[in-house]
């Protein structure tokens, strides 16, 4: 695939900086950067997106993430090595990214709120919410993933 359209000269100012709102309250939230970028993983590998996969996972590694944790992150649920919180947390991302056929349970929704206050479970969902609409403006726009 090679990139289609760049988005940042032909969008107005406006649409980038609606995007990156988002990414900065995301940034504010208490939710941990490592699991924000955990999420961001998640996600950015169900939809498969490249070039989302090759920056987050670079920001995993520059916030102190372990391969270990970043190789494994597909297959979450058997690895010991993340937290329950953390676990519920990927749980949900992969819900809310395949919505249409998974839905979120109630069963789900109550296991989240065993770690996660309701503020906490607001920002974990529009967490998922910001990268999977990254994930399809780079998709739709060819974005690749490229050395650095």
């Amino acid at each position: 695939m090679e990139q289609r359209i760049d988005i940042y000269k032909v969008a107005p100012p406006e649409a980038h900086k609606i995007m990156m709102e988002m990414v900065k309250y995301t940034k504010t939230t208490g939710i941990d950067r490592k699991l924000r970028d955990l999420i961001n993983i998640r996600a950015s590998q169900i939809n498969g997106c490249a070039h989302c996969l090759n920056m987050h996972t670079a920001d995993a590694r520059k916030m102190g993430e372990t391969e270990q944790r970043i190789y494994c992150i597909s297959a979450w649920q058997e690895c010991e090595f993340y937290t329950e919180a953390e676990k519920v947390a990927l749980e949900l991302t992969e819900h809310v990214t395949l919505i249409p056929t998974k839905r979120v349970p109630d069963e789900l929704y109550q296991r989240v709120r065993e770690h996660y206050d309701e503020k906490q479970y607001v920002d974990l969902v529009l967490i998922v919410n910001q990268i999977n609409s990254w994930n399809r403006i780079s998709i739709a726009m060819g974005m690749t993933a490229t050395e650095k």
